[in-house]
Parts: C-alpha cells; sequence; structure tokens
C-alpha cells in the first residue's frame, strides 16, 4: 500500500477492505462485524440503533460515569492563585514528594535507567498531549514549541521514535510535523510508519528481513459508525455551553474542559444515550474527556507491541522500550511493559496518582530535558564505541 502526502498530512490510499480486519481474527468474532454494516457495493448501511429511552440522572451516576469524569478531573485552578492559599496546612510539596518514592523522578533515575539499556537498542514511544504539548483549553491549539519539536527531532535520529496519540493520526502529524517518526493514532487504531527513515539506528533496526509496513488499521469497518455517533453528539450537546466534540477518525473525544461543573451531569446522560444505542461502540474516559471507541481489543498497549513487532525490537534482551503519557488511556501501554517487564514506563504528572508507570516527570519541560538527556548518553556511548 501507499502513502501520498498533501501538505502536512499523509493519506492512506489503500485500505484493508472492509470484509478483512487487520486484527488476525475472523471478522465475525469482532464486537462489530463489518458484513452486518456493508452493502455489496461497500457502500455503508446503517445497522437498527438501539432505542434508548431519556433516564434520570441515577441511571448515570450508576455507571459511575459522572464519578469518573469528577475523579478524573482535578478541580481547575483560579489564573495566579497558589492552592496552599486554600489549604494552608497541606504542605503539596511533601506530598509530591513522598509520591517519588514510589514512582522516581526519570532525570533523577536517569543512570538507572540507562544501566537498563545497557547492551541493548532503546525505543521511544511518546503521547502528545500533555506529553509533548501542554495541556490548553481549546484542543486545536495544543501546540508544541519549537525546542520540543526540535528536541524529539534530535531524538529520532538516535532512537527510532513513535507518537501514540488519542488524536486522530492525521491531526498528531499536523501538530507534529516531523516525517521520520512513526504515528499511531485514534489510540493506535490508525498507525503509519515514516515518510522518510533516517538516523544512525537505521543500520540496526530497518534491516530488509523485518516486517515491512506502511500503514495499518485494526478495524476500518468502524470508520461510518464514528462518524454516525460523532453527528449525533455534536448536534445533541450544541446546547452545552463549553462542550466540544472532535471526530478522530477511530474515536470521537467529547470535551468538557471548557463546561461548567454543574452541566457536567446533562453531558454525561446525553454522551451515555448515545452510546447506548450503539452497542458495539464503548465509552471510556481521560482528562476532562470522554471517549467513544470501537469495543475491539486494541488500545495504545496493543499498538505498542505491534510497533516493537514491526520494527523487529521485540526481543526484551535486546530492546528497552521506553514510554512517556500522563493520561488514563496510557495505563495500556505501562501496563504491557510492567507485565513482560520489557521496558520503562515514565508517568508525566504534577500531581500524585496511580499508575502502571515506573518513573515520573513533573511536566512537557521534564519530557525535553529527559529526551535531550538521552540524546546526550546516546552521543557519549557512541564515542566511547
Amino acid at each position: 500500500m501507499d502513502i501520498k502526502s498533501s501538505n502536512n498530512s499523509p493519506v492512506l490510499t489503500d485500505p484493508v477492505p472492509s470484509t478483512k480486519s487487520r486484527l488476525g481474527i475472523r471478522s465475525d468474532l469482532l464486537a462489530y462485524s463489518s458484513s452486518s454494516s456493508t452493502c455489496s457495493s461497500g457502500s455503508y448501511s446503517p445497522i437498527p440503533r438501539k432505542k434508548t429511552i431519556p433516564g434520570k440522572m441515577e441511571d448515570v451516576r450508576a455507571r459511575s460515569w459522572l464519578d469518573d469524569m469528577i475523579s478524573s478531573s482535578p478541580p481547575r485552578r483560579k489564573q495566579n492563585k497558589d492552592p496552599r492559599v486554600d489549604c494552608p496546612s497541606v504542605d503539596f510539596d511533601a506530598v509530591y514528594r513522598a509520591w517519588t518514592l514510589r514512582y522516581p523522578s526519570a532525570l533523577g533515575a536517569f543512570e538507572k535507567i540507562t544501566r537498563f539499556a545497557k547492551g541493548k537498542c532503546l525505543a521511544l514511544f511518546l503521547d502528545y498531549d500533555g506529553t509533548l504539548s501542554p495541556i490548553v483549553d481549546d484542543p486545536d491549539r495544543a501546540f508544541m514549541s519549537d525546542e520540543m519539536r526540535s528536541t524529539v527531532q534530535i531524538a529520532a535520529e538516535h532512537f527510532p521514535t513513535a507518537i501514540i496519540s488519542g488524536r486522530s493520526r492525521d491531526k498528531v502529524y499536523e501538530f507534529v510535523g516531523l516525517p521520520e517518526l512513526f504515528y499511531a493514532g485514534s489510540h493506535g487504531m490508525d498507525i503509519m510508519g515514516p515518510l522518510r527513515t533516517s538516523g544512525s539506528y537505521s543500520d540496526s533496526f530497518m534491516a530488509a528481513d523485518r516486517r515491512e509496513f506502511k500503514s495499518f488499521q485494526p478495524a476500518p469497518e468502524f470508520i461510518p459508525m464514528i462518524e454516525e455517533a460523532f453527528m449525533l453528539l455534536v448536534d445533541r450537546t450544541k446546547k452545552i455551553k463549553g462542550a466540544r466534540v472532535e471526530n478522530n477518525k477511530f474515536c470521537i473525544s467529547v470535551h468538557y474542559r471548557n463546561v461548567n461543573e454543574k452541566w457536567w451531569a446533562s453531558l454525561a446522560q446525553i454522551v451515555h444515550g448515545v452510546v447506548e444505542g450503539y452497542p458495539r461502540l464503548r465509552l471510556t474516559h481521560g482528562r476532562k474527556v470522554l471517549e467513544i471507541r470501537p469495543a475491539v481489543d486494541w488500545n495504545k498497549g496493543e499498538a505498542l507491541k505491534f510497533l516493537l513487532d514491526s520494527l523487529g525490537m521485540d526481543d526484551p534482551d535486546a530492546v528497552l522500550p521506553v514510554y512517556l503519557g500522563d493520561d488514563q488511556t496510557d495505563e495500556d501501554a505501562f501496563n504491557v511493559l510492567r507485565e513482560e517487564g520489557r521496558g520503562c514506563g515514565i508517568l508525566v504528572s504534577s500531581v500524585p496518582k496511580e499508575s502502571k508507570a515506573s518513573f515520573s516527570l513533573r511536566d512537557t519541560s521534564e519530557v525535553m530535558d529527559f529526551l535531550k538527556s538521552l540524546v546526550q548518553w546516546r552521543q557519549s556511548k557512541s564515542a566511547q564505541d
């Protein structure tokens, strides 16, 4: 299959037929079977959606969605206001330091991490929002700094580097703009290989015998359903001030960062009502976002394993994967590394929280420092060799 580039966004020109799943299992075993939603001509024939009756708010509470929205969304700090003013008895720095006993700073533990990498090749996997760019009120303005872009570009010259994001693949490519990276959009449901390869790592892991791929979509048959649910959500949330619905091709993100908390219950009810009509879609949550995804066994952890396999880097004795992320959806990747004992998960967070990661970084500036340190370590190692 071929990738054509138009302006900044690569375009997939040879999708797998909707009757064939890229998951390696029969389509009729998927949660969503393409045979039930495509005509013989290949056009989409919507299946009857489950009719829903507007429920009470207690229904949403019973399913814990409102509670999840609250627990995953710490209160917004007032501009220029120090939380110590409201909680003078709490030593926030002490609480964070205590937390880092369980999740040591990846900068402070840098020598330990590089010892793990001794005799191995290192591969980098990076989330985008909250990791390479700061979290902002407007998702369309989540720009990474020029310095961060340059840092990632230099890192990619030394290590195979992939961005794994909940954003659509085209959107995250537009933000990052580096054709030498791997991109996995929609939580790994839409993966693209580099448009060009460069870097000192290529001699070792760009060999001819590795499994070649330019793009990969585990379940393309879900796209029409996602588009239909997206249009419903846009229409039904338009009266909730601040709500934003984003179509990420293989998933839908309903952002409530700018919604007054008193309307969260109403928004949760609307989203839940739409998802109830699509039993082959599932609802998850992240940092001030509700996400609707295909009900298939695929996530950032599966995307991580796929990329390692495709790069010929699935040998834990020869490769150290390092994954940096800040959100709940990154936990799937952290869990893969922890359970298989094959890599290093680093949580980016300025507040203590539970994670499957092994190390932590406070914010995007520390992420940049960590990446620069990796490059310096690699350059020093190369000079010694």
